[in-house]
């Protein structure tokens, strides 16, 4: 009885792989890959001659005998365009068959998107959540964000560069001023993370249009009896910062070009004030 290899294979970089896997690569007898074509690219670049044909969405079914047929006398190979195979990808569903055939499933762990995103992200690690792309449709996009709305743990979710921008508008609406981690090509040449709340990440990739893949890393909701005690300690704070102090911050970094929206939430920040006292103040001075 043969063995399944989930094999992860580089979400960008090449390097990104590991001994084991290249061997795996080499040894089976066949490598089933979301898409031959991008596989090549991997397999060519090491040297790697083992036959592969295609797994996807599409065949998956057709697929489906002619892998339990090669697993009787040897080894496979499952790998995705990028990343951990089964996650976001087709797959699982050629686990739980090969597993009631009896066949070893064993995995090649290696480089995945939705954890080079939070480890980088700054957010918390201890406990997250991923919750694959968000759905396509406005409202139950909105419908899914208001589900996890209070949830304390990071979430970790990928969207594609034509609909980034309207995700982020509703996640502005929906979570608020929750900071937000958004990875772009990962361990590519122009890999970036841009870090901020949903609001401002509007701001930016309406500036710079997004391209590429993205993950988008999302805080964890404050605990109530945490936002309990942040609320009466904004209240204490806000009484003995004078209207005066706020205007003086604001308009020094207003001389410095810095946005409106920008420069109220900075002052909140570095004040401890809540942000509609540092709007009332900027009313006052700039009547915007």
């Amino acid at each position: 009885m043969g063995t399944l290899y989930l094999v992860a294979t580089p979400i960008g970089n090449l390097e990104d792989i590991t001994l084991r896997a290249l061997r795996v690569l080499r040894e089976v007898r066949l490598i089933a890959a979301e898409d031959t074509r991008h596989t090549r690219i991997l397999l060519d670049h090491y040297q790697i001659v083992t036959p592969c044909i295609s797994y996807h969405e599409h065949n998956k079914l057709a697929r489906r005998d002619e892998i339990l047929a090669v697993l009787q006398t040897g080894d496979v190979a499952l790998v995705s365009d990028a990343g951990t195979p089964a996650i976001a990808d087709p797959g699982h569903e050629l686990v739980q068959v090969c597993l009631a055939a009896g066949h070893t499933v064993t995995p090649i762990p290696g480089p995945s998107a939705p954890v080079a995103a939070l480890v980088a992200s700054g957010m918390a690690t201890d406990r997250f959540a991923f919750i694959g792309f968000l759905p396509r449709q406005p409202r139950e996009r909105r419908e899914l964000l208001r589900e996890i709305a209070d949830m304390t743990l990071t979430i970790i979710c990928f969207e594609t560069p034509h609909r980034l921008l309207e995700a982020l508008h509703d996640i502005a609406a929906t979570l608020g001023a929750r900071q937000l981690a958004v990875a772009n090509d990962l361990t590519k040449r122009f890999e970036a993370i841009v870090r901020g709340t949903a609001a401002e990440l509007v701001e930016h990739f309406t500036q710079h249009p997004p391209r590429g893949e993205f993950t988008i890393v999302i805080a964890g909701a404050v605990p109530s009896g945490e936002r309990k005690r942040n609320r009466r300690r904004l209240r204490a704070t806000a009484e003995t910062v004078s209207p005066e102090a706020i205007a003086a911050y604001l308009r020094e970094l207003v001389a410095q070009g810095v946005s409106s929206s920008t420069a109220v939430r900075r002052t909140a920040q570095e004040l401890g004030v809540p942000k509609n006292a540092v709007y009332d103040v900027w009313h006052d001075i700039f009547g915007t």
